[in-house]
């Protein structure tokens, strides 16, 4: 009964993930595609052959969003380890309100964010550029780097890196084979969420990239917006691939230290 009831559990949840990639998957193939049919009355492969033209921008979109969603990641991770644990191994004066403040980039919508600093970046030079791209992706995924890790670190004892040090290892070689080790877990599931955050811009591209910076979510939104469904749907799996391939990184990377809470537990 036991193992009925779980191959039903995973079941459902495969079902609820492809529910969504399904319709994009035969739209992306469709040409004629009229409601009540369930399947389209003519197939192509226009809207394929398309995605792999030039004219699409489809590629210098992918790549540009792949290597700001790589470069984000970078600097969340070099920015959120040291802070977020300060956060969680440290006790001082206004701690509460830096984490208030962590806050407000998730709560506050990021247009708003982003309207704030644009004038910022005017002068700095930032705007319609990779590096100001960059820059403004990390409003979002900074807080979610530095909660993820903060919650990782408070679970983290600091006594075998004590006595990594006490036996004569040095800063990197603590950090090497002591403190990653141990943090790796929620480390790939931070990581994991920055990139994805970085990866699904919108906004905050079009306005500090300015149309200079093409990334795959300003290619893709013309079309969700129009009525050209096959060429969307197609666009769309391509946009949507990278997440997938991410999360099954992670994943298998977990699963080699077991769950991501018996990760934490063993911190």
């Amino acid at each position: 009964m036991n193992k009925i009831l779980r191959w039903l559990v995973l079941a459902i949840i495969v079902i609820t993930a492809l529910a969504p990639i399904l319709p994009q998957f035969v739209w992306s193939f469709s040409h004629r595609w009229l409601f009540p049919s369930l399947l389209p009355s003519q197939w192509s492969t226009e809207p394929w052959e398309y995605v792999f033209t030039a004219t699409s921008r489809v590629g210098e979109g992918f790549f540009n969003s792949l290597a700001i969603a790589v470069v984000v990641s970078l600097l969340s991770i070099l920015v959120g380890l040291p802070a977020s644990r300060a956060l969680a191994l440290h006790n001082f004066r206004g701690k509460s309100a830096i984490e208030w403040l962590l806050m407000v980039p998730i709560i506050v919508p990021g247009i708003v964010a982003t309207m704030g600093i644009h004038q910022v970046f005017i002068r700095l030079g930032l705007t319609d550029t990779f590096i100001g791209v960059c820059l403004v992706h990390l409003i979002p995924c900074i807080p979610y780097m530095v909660l993820v890790m903060s919650s990782v670190f408070a679970n983290y004892g600091t006594e075998l890196e004590d006595t990594a040090r006490t036996l004569g290892a040095g800063t990197f070689s603590v950090w090497r084979f002591v403190t990653l080790p141990g943090i790796l877990p929620g480390l790939l599931v931070a990581t994991m969420f920055t990139f994805l955050i970085s990866w699904g811009q919108y906004i905050t591209t079009v306005l500090i990239g300015g149309g200079t910076i093409i990334t795959l979510p300003m290619v893709l939104f013309p079309f969700i917006s129009g009525t050209n469904y096959p060429n969307a749907a197609a666009i769309s799996l391509v946009f949507v691939a990278p997440a997938i391939l991410v999360l099954i990184f992670t994943s298998r990377q977990l699963g080699r230290e077991s769950s991501v809470m018996g990760g934490f537990g063993r911190l």
